[in-house]
């Protein structure tokens, strides 16, 4: 089943963690051991969730890491069948090759 706009892990984690604990990126950040910039960029969806930050985001904040890069997953396919043109792809006909 597909997600409808599922959330950016860095708009989750604003959302979830951050805005209602008044956790600061500073705070964040330091906490993570990644530069402020580094999660701005995350919080911001213009970086994704690696596996090392997901490693990172499960020690503090809790979570696995593979829910992490599971809700990374589904907004980059989100993203990919919003925006990718398939018109001209055909599938492979293995009978013939």
């Amino acid at each position: 089943m597909t997600m409808h706009n599922p959330p950016h892990p860095g708009e989750f984690i604003h959302d979830v963690y951050m805005e209602p604990y008044a956790i600061s990126a500073r705070q964040l950040a330091k906490k993570l051991g990644v530069s402020p910039s580094t999660l701005t960029r995350v919080l911001k969806a213009t970086s994704g969730i690696s596996p090392e930050m997901a490693l990172r985001l499960s020690k503090v904040l809790g979570r696995t890491p593979e829910s992490w890069l599971a809700m990374q997953d589904k907004y980059d396919l989100w993203v990919a069948r919003n925006t990718v043109d398939l018109d001209g792809i055909e599938p492979m006909d293995f009978a013939v090759a």
